[in-house]
This record gives structure tokens, sequence and C-alpha cells, in this order.
């Protein structure tokens, strides 16, 4: 999706390790070797690229004895040679000790839940290595395997977001609200921004800037290294949060700057710093600051720096083109559309001035081509379906300039599969699907668009990851991972699921998608408990065709059926399907919900008095939505770490959907959860990190409040130290045995007609 290489990246199954073989009734699995080692899945390894040269193949391999633990490994793209480890985080690690508590909350941004080397970078000639590891920064020599410190951390604070100049010449990072260069060939770094102090911070990205559109930086190297573009972030305007952090060892008072909806948000300005001599350019970005930085690129040959620029209440998005040089910029396009412009990481410069543009202003994520005036060509795909590429992965995956050729992600022939497709984008010709197989494929290219690594996986098919020619040809495997005996799954393969897909109607005729699992042993004599696992909020979708998680076996082995619907305002189904959650957050998506629930309760098998609902953050505050709907018949439910109260939530996210609250105050009290829990049907376990800077535990202390003010008998679990999401293999066993044993207790076992 981005250069960056993170833990979100492509799997690749390297060295699986022989599995003891179980017999009799022991396929069935537990919660306790889900999260035990090896990885059922078999063993991963992550943020697989290319070489600049295309010779190798590098990426992130977990250590056996630590599946959080990643390491850097590489291997020939030949086949010639054995895959060897480049940098061993363990022995880098132990000289550094923890990472800083800004580093964690910048990983918890990126969903970054793992340690060692959890980024790398290659520079642009191919010839080393740049490895951030517990806030120091080392290069590599891929050749050699020769590691070497160029920045050491400074006291408790890390260097961060670092990469390597496009000529190879510097290494740039963030230290302390300031943008530092130091030679690539090590020497003493030097500021090339002010200092930051305080709320003014230079060079890095703003809370909503990282958590709601994946800008995880404030500063972009032009093409040839003579300058850089960096943010100037203003939070003195922004409201401070303060929570208690409280972990096992005791309780630590936290305050950030946390821009609840309604409020005002950080003021971003933008300049260009030559790396030599002049001062900085201030880029003319307008007297209103009221608005959304969402991304910064360089053109091809750096004459120009576009700025999309997103309006405050993100129903107009601009692309202006500036001359670096004055600071003074020009509008190419405009996308406005109601109720909202939807951004991405699609925006492709061409080398001739052009470029491509990804717009959903048919209905559908679609791709189109500018010229440098920013004049419309054409339209390049079209039709009732969208290209992927929303939050953190793009639709727009190569670029073959020579051959005019774009390579997009999408979902043409059903929303639940997502494929490879070539497309002519100088001549709009036909749309040409390179992969195959009936599930969902991961990309990424080689520079010149003339390769890819391709991960595949189906719900009989663990991730395998092969290297394929850009028509889609394999020409070889990094792992074929074939689910034979020798497989960590294999003992327990007579249990894997074979998921049942179907289509149930919305209220207003849209078809939503589901997906119903049921055990392996199932018996149509008997009547089953059924947990719905739900997100069902926007920018996310669960009803695809991929390798099902170990964890749903949790629920499977212990006789629950498990059924999962994406209602409206989910993702990759167009703005039709999502608009009608505008204004009105949890009730199309909660009314949707309930015909799945209807749905199960016309099937002979279920019992319709014993089915329950989970799900976390927004499927949290779905859960309880749901519990507390009119029409409501769950006899149970387990929400994790919810919004309860919009006002609580940050500006991007909120308004994006909801508006202001000055503007929309009955929209935003029809939204709460916690006038609604009078209404409470079935028992509820509610879950929340103590040390959650997303959805702060300001939230759960009104539902707990309110629910013994209403003296309604509720269950509770919470996690010191933990955050947003709860992470550390024992802290997730706990997590699902709590919830099995809640869904037991509260929902019996399957039972005789």
């Amino acid at each position: 999706m981005r250069r960056l290489l993170i833990v979100a990246g492509l799997y690749l199954m390297l060295g699986l390790p022989q599995a003891s073989h179980a017999t009799g009734e022991d396929w069935r699995l537990t919660a306790e070797r889900v999260f035990a080692d090896p990885d059922l899945s078999g063993p991963t390894a992550r943020g697989v690229t290319f070489s600049p040269d295309g010779r190798s193949v590098t990426y992130l391999q977990p250590k056996a004895t630590d599946q959080t633990a990643l390491d850097l490994w590489i291997v020939p793209t030949d086949g010639r040679g054995a895959p060897r480890m480049i940098v061993d985080s363990a022995a880098l690690e132990a000289k550094v000790g923890p990472i800083s508590e800004a580093e964690r909350a910048r990983r918890e941004r990126q969903r970054i839940f793992t340690h060692g080397v959890v980024e790398y970078r290659w520079n642009d000639q191919g010839t080393q290595l740049l490895v951030p590891v517990a806030g120091e920064l080392y290069v590599a020599d891929p050749r050699t395997g020769t590691v070497e410190r160029r920045v050491a951390r400074n006291g408790d604070v890390d260097a961060t977001d670092s990469r390597f100049s496009p000529k190879g010449e510097y290494i740039s990072f963030v230290r302390s609200g300031t943008v530092f260069v130091t030679s690539a060939r090590g020497g003493a770094p030097r500021a090339i921004t002010p200092s930051g102090e305080g709320a003014v911070q230079y060079g890095a990205a703003e809370f909503v800037a990282q958590e709601e559109f994946a800008r995880d930086t404030g500063y972009w190297w032009s093409p040839d290294d003579r300058a850089i573009a960096y943010t100037r972030v203003d939070e003195s305007h922004v409201t401070s949060a303060s929570w208690a952090d409280v972990g096992e060892k005791g309780a630590t008072v936290r305050t950030m700057r946390f821009p609840f909806t309604g409020t005002e948000n950080a003021r971003v300005d933008l300049f260009v710093q030559p790396l030599v001599g002049d001062a900085p350019v201030r880029i003319d970005l307008g007297t209103d600051p009221h608005f959304y930085l969402t991304r910064v690129h360089w053109s091809v040959d750096g004459r120009t720096l576009y700025v999309q620029k997103q309006s405050r209440d993100q129903q107009t998005l601009e692309l202006i083109a500036f001359d670096p040089k004055t600071g003074q910029g020009r509008v190419l396009l405009t996308e406005r559309q109601k109720p909202w412009v939807n951004i991405d990481l699609d925006f492709t410069p061409l080398a001739d001035g052009g470029f491509l543009w990804v717009s959903e202003r048919s209905g559908f994520r679609h791709l189109y081509i500018y010229d440098a005036a920013g004049r419309l060509v054409r339209q390049v795909t079209s039709g009732d379906w969208p290209l992927a590429g929303r939050d953190r992965d793009r639709g727009i995956v190569g670029v073959d300039e020579r051959r005019g050729i774009a390579y997009v992600l999408g979902f043409r022939e059903t929303p639940t599969e997502q494929h490879l497709y070539a497309v002519n984008y100088r001549s709009g010709g036909p749309l040409t699907r390179i992969t195959s197989g009936a599930g969902w494929w991961t990309v990424s290219m080689n520079r010149s668009a003339t390769a890819f690594i391709g991960s595949y996986s189906s719900p009989d098919t663990p991730p395998r990851v092969a290297i394929h020619a850009a028509d889609g040809q394999r020409l070889r495997w990094l792992v074929e991972n074939k689910l034979d005996a020798g497989h960590p799954y294999a003992p327990y393969v007579k249990g894997l699921p074979k998921p049942e897909f179907g289509r149930i109607a919305a209220e207003d005729g849209q078809a939503l998608e589901y997906v119903l699992l049921k055990p392996a042993d199932f018996d149509p004599a008997k009547r089953y408990p059924v947990i719905v696992q739900v997100y069902g909020g926007p920018g996310r979708q669960k009803v695809v065709k991929n390798w099902r998680t170990p964890e749903e076996r949790i629920y499977l082995d212990a006789g629950f059926l498990l059924f999962q619907l994406d209602n409206r305002g989910t993702l990759n189904r167009g703005l039709a399907f999502e608009a009608p959650i505008a204004g009105k957050l949890g009730t199309p998506e909660v009314t949707d919900q309930i015909a799945g629930m209807r749905y199960l309760q016309t099937l002979p098998y279920v019992d319709p008095r014993r089915i329950g609902v989970t799900g976390w953050s927004y499927g949290g505050y779905m859960t309880i939505r749901m519990m507390t709907h009119p029409d409501s018949q769950f006899a149970a439910g387990a929400a994790g770490a919810p919004v309860t109260n919009w006002h609580l939530y940050d500006t991007h996210y909120t308004e994006h959907y909801m508006g202001k609250p000055q503007d929309n105050a009955a929209a935003y009290d029809a939204a709460s959860l916690v006038p609604r829990l009078d209404q409470l049907r079935g028992r509820l376990l509610y879950m929340h990190g103590l040390a959650d800077d997303n959805v702060l535990f300001d939230n759960g202390a009104l539902l707990i409040a309110r629910l013994q003010q209403l003296s309604i008998p509720f269950d509770l679990m919470v996690y010191p130290g933990q955050r947003h999401s709860i992470i550390g293999p024992e802290q997730k066993l706990h997590l699902w045995r709590t919830y099995l044993e809640f869904f037991k207790r509260n929902l019996g076992a399957p039972e005789p007609h």
C-alpha cells in the first residue's frame, strides 16, 4: 500500500515445521492451541517486497519461539539460494530496551502489534536497507549481512518515521517533533526544521491524520534530494484529554491532544526547505485553517508539489499543484459530493506530468486519467463495482508507463473476492483479470510493474505466496504452503470450516452478503446456539472468501454456529450501499443485523432463543445497539471498547458520518448508547483496555455508571495496560477464554429437537 513496509503487508509462509498427528476427537481446537506456537496457518513472514533490482525478496519473519518478534530475511528470486537472516532483532533490542510511549502510540495508530524489526526500507539503489529497531536506526548490507548503527537513541526519545532520501545520500527521521537529516554513510544528524516544542511539532502527523486517513508522516523528500516538504502542526487549539493508564505495576496519568468532534483540530501549515542554503518556502494553503491536509506528493521531475486538501465538512476535496520555489499553487481538480468525499492513497503522478486519480463520482470507485493541466482525459474503468483501496490499502498497485498499463485490485465479479486486473489507461481498453481462483488476493508489484508477489487464500487454502509475471503466470513459489500432513493445521483439518455464503435483502432492496459457519460434526437434527460476529462500521468488510481465522474454531469446536453479515455502511459495495448511515449511525446498520437475526430464526437447526452477538470497537457499539433494539431477541452479547457517546470520539471520523454536533444535536443523541441502556435485553459482557487512547475509557465509565444506576447486572472485564486492541498471546488467550465461558454460560450447548 505504501513504500513503508509494515507488519500489515503480504504474508509469506516459510519453513513449516512438522506437526504432531492427532487421533480420535483430538481434531478439536482449543483456545490454548490457537494462541500457541507454531501458528496454525503456518509460520508467517510479513512485509514482503522486491529489492529495487528485482533479484531478491525481503520479508519479516517471526522467531520460532516468539510469534511477536520479527527478524529481517532475504531470499533470491531465482530460487538458487536459501533464505538467510539479515537482521536478528533480539541482538539489537537487547542493547536498547523497550520503545518510548510516543512510539508505542504511533504503532497503535498503524496497527503494529509486534516488536523487533517491524518496518524497513530499501534505498532506491538497492545497496542498503534502513532498519529501525527500538528507537535506533541501523543500516544493513543485503549482500554481506553487515549491520551498522547510524542513529542512536537520545535518552528515552526514539528516532521515528525514518527513510532514505531518493538518491540514497541521506537518512532522515523525526525526533521530538523535529526532522533531522544525516549522511547515509554516517555522521552527526542535523535538524532540517525548527525544533518542535510543546504543542508545535514539525514533520509529524497529527492524531486524526494517523488514525483516520492513514497519513503517518509529516515530511516528503523531493526526487532530487535537494529539498524536503514538511508540516508545522500546532495543537495548541486542540482539547487535552487525560486518563489513568492503569497497568499491572500501577497507574500513570497520561495527557494527549484529542480533537473531540465539534472542537478545534490541529492547525497544519506546509513548508519546503531546501537542503542547502535558502530559507523555507511557505506553501499557500489559504487563509481558512479549518481543513485536512490529507496527502502530499512530489511530481516525477520534482518541479511540482501536489497537495490534497479536504474541507472540514468532508464534502470537498481539492488537488492543488504548487510551485515549491514560490509556494503558489493552482487547483487542478475538485471533487464535490454528498454526503461525503472518501479519501484514498491512489493518486499517482506520471512522468509526462499527468496523473492517475481514483474517484467515487459515479457511485463506485473507478480509475481516471488527467493531463498535466488537470484536464480529464478519460474514465479508465467503469461499472457497478468498485476498485479496492481505502484506509491503508491501495487500489492502484502498479503502473507500467512504458506500455500505459495500470494494475488495480477490485471486485468486478463479486464483493467477496478481491482480484488483480490490468487496464490500458491510454486507450481505455478492456479490463483484464490477472488472478484466478475463488478467493482473496493481495499484491505487491515491482517498480517496473513487470512482476508481482501475490498472496492468495480461500476458505480451504491457507495463505500461499508466489512470484508472478505481470500477466499472472507463476514464476516460482516462495512458499506453496500446502495443507498436507506436515502442516501445523493438519491434526485439526477435520474441523476446517466450510463456509456457506448467501444473501438476504435490506429494507431498501439492496443485497446483504452473509456467511454461516457450522461445526464439523454438525447434526441437522439438533438445535444450535448461534454467535453473530459483527463489526458493521464503515471502512470494514467481514464477509470475504479468504482463509478463516483459527480463532473462529474456538466457537465452532465448542458447538456454536457462527454468523457474519455485512450491513449497509460497510466497505466495497459502492456509495449507495455506504451512504444510508449518513447522519444515522447505529440505525440502518442495526436494522440490517436484526434482519440477519430474523433469518437465523427461520433455520430449523437454530434455537431462536439462544442467539448471541459479539464485536469490538464499532462492533462493540453495534453489539449494544443490537441488544437495545426494540426487536432484539439476543440472549447475550460481548461488547469490546465501543464508543458509547459520539461526543467522545474524534472530529474526522465522527463528523464524516454525523456532521458537527453543533449542527446535528438530535442525531448525536439518537446515536448514543447510554440513553438506550434501560432497553437492554440479554446478558452483557463489557470489555475494555484501561490504556485505550483511541476510544477513551471515559466511554466505558459512562456505560458502567448508567448500568449501575439502572441496577442492571452485567459482566465486566478490563485489561490493564492494554490499548484499543488486546495484544500479547497470554492476554489474547485470556480474552478468548472469557468469550467462550461467557457464551457457554448464557447460550448453552446444542440440544435435540
